[in-house]
């Protein structure tokens, strides 16, 4: 279990790095995103090989792997989106809602009942939100987008914690960014339709910044995130990445300085959000 929380830390700390290329990339959100998926899918396909993974399932098993990859995608977009409508730390603290959604959607899909813990911690959490959606009428869009962002991760969450009891996660992820990539492929043409742009290649610097992001940040991240929900519960696995927005906050701190952009009312809404992930902390430690 120990294993399971070390690993989960690590990817809630390359997540915060997410926001940060997010920000370095030139490119518009659907671009970004289909770059992120397709170098993920390619570097995923080399792990297969190397390690040895076995592939031989059928297709339909391989079909409804890959579309849950379209959650994760849809959420990467909007994601990508908050945050060029906004800035890194209103994107992230977004993010934090996943812990609400999953604490609605888990008990629907699985057919439970509410958990009234869950919901009161989720509470807190949305407390927060609300404040910080306050504190600048001119980020209202890009809150906006973080809070759809944060309904497609909590899909991908309850429905991964399912996946992960049958099959290897590098698997999953394989298959995962596939799909996304196709997904996402066949609805670009379209997106660039509404939303048009000048260059739909990336540069070097971009280039090297998606590698990074795809090698590090999706490989890895996802891994470790599919590793841990065999031991972790999805709702616990959602709340403790409620802590990426501390470091992707520093971080925007450090490299944009966008401490400037912050009043009193922001840094209130994320203190309640650290203290959900602080009150989960400590029941956790109890059970």
């Amino acid at each position: 279990m120990k294993k399971s929380y070390f690993g989960l830390h690590i990817a809630v700390i390359l997540a915060g790095f997410t926001g940060i290329f997010g920000k370095l990339i030139s490119l518009n959100e659907g671009l970004l995103v289909w770059y992120r998926v397709f170098f993920s899918a390619i570097i995923l396909s080399l792990v297969v090989k190397l390690f040895s993974v076995a592939t031989n399932i059928k297709f339909k098993e391989k079909f409804d792997i890959a579309k849950i990859g379209m959650f994760i995608t849809v959420h990467w977009v909007f994601f990508y989106a908050s945050i060029k409508y906004s800035n890194i730390s209103v994107g992230v603290v977004c993010y934090c809602l996943t812990s609400f959604f999953t604490a609605i959607f888990s008990p629907l899909i699985n057919r439970r009942r509410l958990n009234l813990s869950e919901l009161l911690l989720s509470a807190i959490t949305l407390l927060g939100i609300g404040l910080i959606f306050h504190f600048d009428s001119s980020y209202q869009l890009g809150i906006a987008l973080g809070v759809i962002s944060s309904a497609f991760a909590a899909l991908y969450t309850v429905y991964n914690e399912r996946l992960v009891r049958a099959y290897d996660s590098r698997l999953i992820n394989y298959y995962q960014m596939i799909g996304g990539t196709v997904g996402l492929g066949v609805l670009l043409p379209v997106y660039l339709y509404f939303f048009p742009v000048k260059n739909i290649l990336p540069g070097l610097k971009d280039t090297g910044y998606l590698i990074l992001l795809s090698s590090f940040c999706t490989v890895v991240l996802y891994i470790l995130f599919a590793e841990s929900l065999k031991r972790i519960s999805a709702f616990t696995v959602n709340l403790s990445f409620n802590l990426e927005p501390v470091y992707a906050i520093i971080l925007a701190f450090i490299f944009f300085n966008e401490s400037k952009e912050l009043n009193l009312s922001f840094y209130v809404g994320l203190l309640f959000v650290m203290t959900s992930v602080l009150l989960q902390t400590l029941i956790s430690v109890r059970k």
